[in-house]
């Protein structure tokens, strides 16, 4: 329930609507790869480096990793695909000869897969969670704030505290 109040403290905060995006499109990345590995590090390092949301980071890892679920068996079978792929033994031989074949985990088949995917789909992640922000921002902020509920938990005690430590 925190996560969503962020998330929505995050909507309708001055951030660019890029920031959100990137926070979304690597939590994306983030959860439909295995956790452990090379690219995780990487992923955590750019979110904690660069000026990405880290709530929209959070949520969409979340998202994703429950939706990597059934979604697992099809991208083990492609990563199990190129692995396999006669044209490209020599590669893949080379790549676990070298320090950083071994660390980036690539001969994983699931590893392979998944990440090929969010590779793939990570532009389109990107665009459209950024235009789906903006379009939150013109059509819907308003009317969200007008809810009941909305006013009701901004008008507590515990929101005002809340907005008063900037959290």
């Amino acid at each position: 329930m925190d996560m969503l109040a962020k998330l929505f403290k995050a909507l309708n905060s001055d951030s660019s609507p890029w920031q959100l995006a990137y926070g979304f499109a690597l939590g994306m990345v983030m959860g439909l790869t295995p956790i452990l590995g090379l690219h995780s590090l990487l992923l955590l390092f750019s979110v904690l480096f660069f000026r990405v949301n880290v709530t929209g980071f959070l949520i969409s890892w979340a998202a994703f990793s429950i939706l990597t679920i059934p979604l697992s068996m099809m991208l083990s079978n492609l990563g199990e695909g190129l692995l396999l792929n006669e044209n490209m033994q020599s590669f893949w031989t080379a790549l676990y000869s070298s320090y950083f074949g071994q660390l980036s985990q690539f001969y994983h088949t699931l590893t392979l897969g998944s990440l090929l995917v969010s590779v793939i789909v990570f532009p389109f992640v990107l665009i459209g969670s950024k235009k789906l922000i903006e379009q939150y921002r013109q059509r819907f902020m308003q009317w969200v704030n007008q809810w009941r509920i909305v006013q009701f938990i901004k008008g507590t005690n515990f929101y005002q505290l809340y907005q008063a430590i900037g959290a």
